[in-house]
């Protein structure tokens, strides 16, 4: 399915990374390996290389620009060209918005969002370089399309990546370049924090199937995502763009693009006393849902 393709996928030492790299390997592609840590990143080169795969491994913290060139510079040196770009890598600091330092935002932002738009950028321009087309395959998350207790940082990063993805789509359509945000679900080490997931996370790690109802709620191993990730990297999928994409379990699911749900006018403009009228009449049956808090933030 991907045969000839060379792609690179960050964050990929471990994790739902891990799962993408291998799934893009074991469908035929030849694989950049990127993670801050060298031992797991060699890891996984040398379990794809043991199935028969193609791959190398480029160690560094995404965010800069001399990362992002230099992961495509290794995919062009290795492999002869690039073709996708997965934007998986990323930093993440649990606190909210009264416990979130100057330096866990940075971080934070700096990796996913920062990250996301330098390799991006460095990809695209080797697509357009190309002339190829190309794919870039950015990684959102739940937390970036609705309310998640404890993730400013987190949650800002990754609505912003999905923001990007839209407007990076109508830009590179012309070049043949495709841009999709996938939401992925899984019961990794990330999420063993949230309250009920602990115990389904240890029970993964050892290699314990997941039940049929968790399943059905969208929630898997990090394997169950990784068919997205070849689906968006293949020829298959050329018509698919700036989609926001859920993949988890045995769900995948469309988000909506953000779109009015109500309006009012008020001839002449309004007052104070006017909005107010609105919101305790016509507009009120109309406010969206959030989640309650949990504590006092």
């Amino acid at each position: 399915m991907l045969d000839g393709r060379v792609a690179v996928v960050t964050g990929s030492g471990r994790g739902l990374g891990r799962s993408y790299a291998r799934a893009l390997a074991a469908a035929g592609a030849s694989v950049v390996v990127n993670d801050i840590d060298a031992d797991v990143a060699e890891e996984t080169v040398a379990s794809i290389v043991g199935a028969g795969g193609a791959a190398v491994a480029e160690v560094g913290a995404v965010g800069g620009a001399e990362v992002a060139d230099a992961l495509v510079e290794r995919a062009v040196g290795e492999f002869g060209r690039l073709d996708v770009m997965v934007t998986n890598a990323g930093a993440l600091r649990d606190r909210t918005l009264r416990n979130t330092t100057d330096e866990d935002f940075d971080l934070v932002v700096g990796s996913h969002l920062r990250g996301t738009f330098t390799c991006g950028r460095a990809a695209a321009a080797r697509f357009r370089e190309q002339g190829e087309g190309g794919r870039l395959i950015l990684v959102g998350s739940p937390a970036g399309q609705r309310a998640s207790f404890g993730q400013t940082a987190y949650s800002a990063s990754k609505g912003a990546i999905v923001a990007m993805m839209r407007t990076w789509a109508v830009e590179h359509a012309k070049i043949g370049v495709t841009v999709n945000a996938i939401v992925p679900t899984a019961l990794t080490r990330m999420v063993a924090t949230i309250p009920g997931l602990g115990e389904l996370v240890e029970k993964v790690d050892r290699g314990e199937p997941v039940p049929a109802d968790v399943r059905r709620r969208g929630l898997g191993t990090p394997d169950d995502v990784a068919p997205m990730i070849v689906y968006l990297a293949s020829a298959a999928s050329a018509e698919v763009t700036g989609q926001a994409i859920a993949a988890g379990g045995d769900r995948i699911a469309l988000w909506t693009h953000p779109e009015q749900v109500a309006e009012q006018f008020h001839e002449g403009g309004w007052t104070p006393e006017a909005v107010a009228e609105a919101f305790a009449g016509p507009l009120k049956g109309e406010l969206r849902e959030y989640l309650p808090a949990r504590g006092d933030g």
